[in-house]
């Protein structure tokens, strides 16, 4: 926030730039005011909030620091008043009142007596801006689509136009006017990020699909972390649920100086719902397509008088089918929270989440006959009824303390432990040939020219997750410049186990078969007597951090944010068969980090800002030859990144602009070793693979006019090959200057809502929005030999149109809503990504596995805020 005069330091200003109540410059040059009446509609809900509305509707701006009004309520005002009559039914109750001075400065203060010096009785007159508007964030009736403040990117709660690095924040309005429901739609509302559904479900914006695994994609890199208020989620953190989301903040470019292990292209960052003082109950029930059912309930406030202990509950349930056949969704969500207030100073909170999931798994496979995918329905799945269940588990205790006004320590420690089971007995694997099944089996072929081969499987996998972290921030000066200087250390374990059970090649008995062309399920039985002895893997991490930031204000406005990470990376990875355990490999790796930043801020509303940053990454497990019977772990990966752009305000913050353009380079990628007299118990690696990308990005959000939102989004993400193995050309299939396959070239979305706010509609809102997506590379899969096919199956490129209308009214102390929502909204068929899976044509073999897009889908819902 930027604060008022030092006299009015903790005094809260409002301001306009337009006159009240037709204002008429008198020739002495006073402002005189004629009285009006005007209609207020505001309803009972957070004081701050409540003036907020006030200002939209008076044409007044408002200016104030939070903390006066922090934890208070308004019983609102509903009729034709005068501004001053508003004002003073709003602050009813609050102890609070206001006083016009000469200078036409409107001060709101703690004081029992309003005093008026000398202005007129029944309005209120044109007043001086003297600081930045700033609303609580967290404020469960909060509507900006706008926040000022993200803690990804520096951990302190920086104001974004101070930051010196692209961090964009997708507010709690923004998914509620989308109705979204996972991470991965919301996701379509930053640029340079896209999601990639894989396996198990197909991908839908409004519900999950039957336990779809989806892909985080940041410029161009394939994100397997997600992060959860800080922590890492390092498995199924892209679907987690949204029911207790507060916000969603992206980080984009090398984020490993504070958080460790992560891809360079950036991080995505939920933040969940807090306690709040002030009692809040809202109440959600949503409908819609494929039997899509789902309750939502948040509840939060004090559990005792004093406001020392408060709570917040959030739960939900949905119960849905889904556009693909065979797949449902059978949902529990439970997120209790407990805070406890112990001093003004320190606090402590407790947190716990429980999640099952009980799906219907779907690999989404769609045979590949003659070099082309078939033009199959997009409900058509060719395996059966496959029952997959996920449960999940999360903890934290985190408490903090501050010393005095500079210092302060946090620390926290969480334990997640998600475990899941697939139980997909007939699971698509390809399209096959009579000929290449008598090569194989020799008997007992299906003799009908071509098939749909599936085959028997089953996994049961586990990942646990247990973190700690301690952040001492303090900020100080030393010769004029100011410091907010960050020291920290974290410490994470990772124990993630997965089990296989699938039926062996030795007799056609062990398979089954469809007609990729007419199918008739169940199909052929398999005989569970060909079941394999189940094939486990246990992989083992353990990663030491620690880390120094800070971020110094300089004269002219100049603000620098430089940091240093050293990184300490162990990890195991051990194999169990036919009761025999083998450790694998094991590896230890460190590195050190740094990433430094500028930013010049000459005016309010606009910052130049650079950054550059270097992260550092784990391979995938694999052995160096070092000579005869020697062997070492593969180098770490390694990214560096150049950054500049642009960040604009306007409309005094309500809208945001930013505009970068970056360019990263990923090195140390592995790739096989092509000396093959080099073995390390089969195959060595090499790390020497790069990939490049670079290029523009744009991001625009917030309102325009009082009642006006808009969000728009570009970006041309150009990522290449850039370095392979120079003996034979090529990192997994792909030669220097190919593309990275799933990454379009360009993608953009655009979405916009109004709401009336002043006739006789008030609470009317409509609004709509396009997602734009450039075709891509899909990958071409391996050969039965083991190699990788050249990539050769393309995606297409899509648009998609969405709709929505909601109508609010307030009820007493209550608000409710009523929304729909369409999606694809022209019913376009369009595919997400591709991935091609035994592409081996000449030998009778191929397939491939298409996540597609929902068709056109229907949301509507009530809710209920109290």
């Amino acid at each position: 926030m930027t604060h008022a005069h030092p006299i009015l330091a903790t005094l809260l200003a409002l301001g306009s730039a337009a006159a009240i109540s037709n204002p008429v410059l008198a020739e002495n040059g006073t402002t005189e005011t004629q009285s009006a009446l005007r209609e207020f509609h505001i309803p009972p809900q957070s004081l701050a909030e409540a003036l907020k509305n006030f200002s939209r509707q008076s044409d007044l701006q408002l200016f104030y620091n939070a903390d006066l009004v922090a934890g208070m309520g308004s019983p609102g005002v509903n009729g034709r008043y005068t501004q001053e009559q508003a004002l003073e039914r709003l602050l009813q109750g609050s102890q609070l009142s206001y006083r016009v001075r000469n200078d036409n400065t409107l001060i709101l203060e703690k004081s029992a007596v309003k005093v008026v010096e000398p202005q007129s009785a029944t309005t209120l007159p044109a007043v001086k801006v003297v600081g930045q508007a700033q609303y609580d964030a967290t404020d469960p009736y909060n509507e900006d689509y706008v926040l000022p403040n993200a803690t990804s990117g520096t951990k302190t709660d920086t104001p974004i136009m101070e930051t010196p690095l692209n961090v964009q924040v997708i507010s709690k309005q923004v998914l509620k006017d989308q109705q979204v429901i996972t991470l991965a739609d919301s996701l379509k509302n930053v640029s340079g990020v896209v999601t990639n559904a894989q396996g198990a479900g197909g991908y839908s914006p409004y519900f999950n699909g039957g336990g779809a695994s989806t892909d985080i994609t940041l410029r161009g890199f394939v994100a397997e972390t997600t992060f959860r208020n800080g922590f890492r989620l390092q498995q199924g953190g892209s679907n987690r649920e949204m029911a207790n989301v507060e916000s969603v903040e992206v980080l984009k470019g090398p984020a490993a100086i504070l958080y460790g292990l992560v891809e360079p292209g950036g991080m995505v960052n939920v933040i969940t719902k807090q306690p709040l003082a002030t009692p809040y109950y809202a109440f959600n029930q949503q409908f819609g397509s494929y039997d899509n059912y789902r309750t939502t309930l948040d509840a939060t406030g004090p559990v005792t008088g004093n406001k020392d202990i408060l709570y917040r509950m959030n739960m939900y349930y949905q119960n849905s089918g889904s556009f693909r056949d065979f797949v449902s969704t059978d949902d529990l969500f439970l997120a209790p929270v407990l805070k406890w207030v112990i001093s003004p100073k320190t606090q402590a909170t407790v947190e716990f989440e429980y999640n099952h999931k009980h799906n219907g798994a779907d690999t989404f496979f769609n045979p590949f006959i003659g070099g082309q995918l078939t033009n199959t329905p997009i409900s058509r799945n060719y395996g059966e009824k496959s029952p997959s269940i996920t449960e999940t588990f999360f903890g934290s205790f985190n408490w903090s303390h501050q010393f005095n006004d500079d210092w302060s320590i946090k620390h926290r420690l969480s334990v997640n432990q998600q475990r899941g089971s697939v139980n997909n007995y007939q699971q698509p694997i390809g399209t096959v040939t009579d000929n290449f099944m008598q090569n194989v089996f020799v008997a007992n072929t299906p003799n009908n020219g071509i098939s749909v081969l599936r085959q028997g499987f089953s996994d049961v996998s586990q990942y646990n997750t247990y973190a700690t972290n301690l952040d001492l921030t303090g900020h100080f000066d030393t010769f004029g410049l100011k410091h907010t200087l960050l020291i920290g250390g974290d410490y994470y374990r990772l124990n993630n186990t997965l089990g296989l059970n699938y039926s062996q090649a030795q007799s056609t008995g062990a398979f089954s078969y469809i007609d990729p062309y007419n199918p008739v399920h169940p199909g052929n039985p398999i005989d569970l007597g060909f079941v394999s002895t189940p094939f486990v893997t246990a992989n083992q991490a353990d990663q030491y951090g620690l880390y120094i930031q800070d971020q110094i204000k300089l004269p002219y406005d100049l603000h620098v944010t430089g940091g240093i990470r050293y990184q300490n990376l162990h990890r195991n990875l051990t194999t169990v068969q036919g009761g025999v355990t083998t450790e694998r490999n094991s590896q230890s790796q460190d590195a050190v980090t740094p990433r430094v930043g500028i930013l010049w801020n000459p005016q309010s509303w606009i910052s130049l800002y650079a950054n550059y940053a270097e992260s550092f990454g784990a391979t995938s497990f694999g052995l160096v030859y070092a000579g005869p019977s020697q062997f070492r772990s593969i180098d770490p990966t390694s990214a560096t990144q150049y950054e500049g752009g642009i960040k604009t305000e306007f409309f005094d913050g309500r809208l945001r602009a930013t505009l970068a353009y970056y360019d990263l380079t990923k090195t140390n990628i592995a790739t096989s070793d092509p000396n093959p007299l080099h073995q390390c118990g089969g195959g060595c690696a090499i790390a020497i693979g790069a990939v490049r990308s670079r290029g523009p990005e744009l991001d625009i959000q917030g309102e325009i006019l009082p009642g006006w939102n808009t969000i728009a989004t570009w970006a041309n993400t150009d990522i290449i090959v850039a370095k392979t193995n120079e003996k034979n050309d090529s990192l997994n299939g792909l030669n220097v200057g190919d593309r990275m396959i799933n990454v379009p070239r360009n993608t953009a979305s655009f979405w916009s809502t109004y709401e009336l706010l002043d006739t006789d509609f008030k609470g009317l809102k409509f609004g709509g929005g396009v997602t734009v997506r450039d075709g891509q590379l899909g990958s071409g899969g391996t050969n039965l030999d083991g190699s990788i096919s050249n990539p050769s199956i393309k995606t297409p490129g899509y648009a998609t149109l969405g709709l929505m209308a909601a109508y609010s009214r307030a009820f007493g102390k209550s608000k409710i809503t009523v929304q729909f929502n369409i999606d694809n909204l022209l019913d376009k068929r369009y595919a997400i990504n591709t991935n091609g899976y035994l592409n081996d044509p000449a030998a009778g073999i191929s397939g491939a596995f298409v996540s597609y897009g929902a068709p056109r889908t229907f949301l509507g819902s009530i809710s209920i805020q109290y």
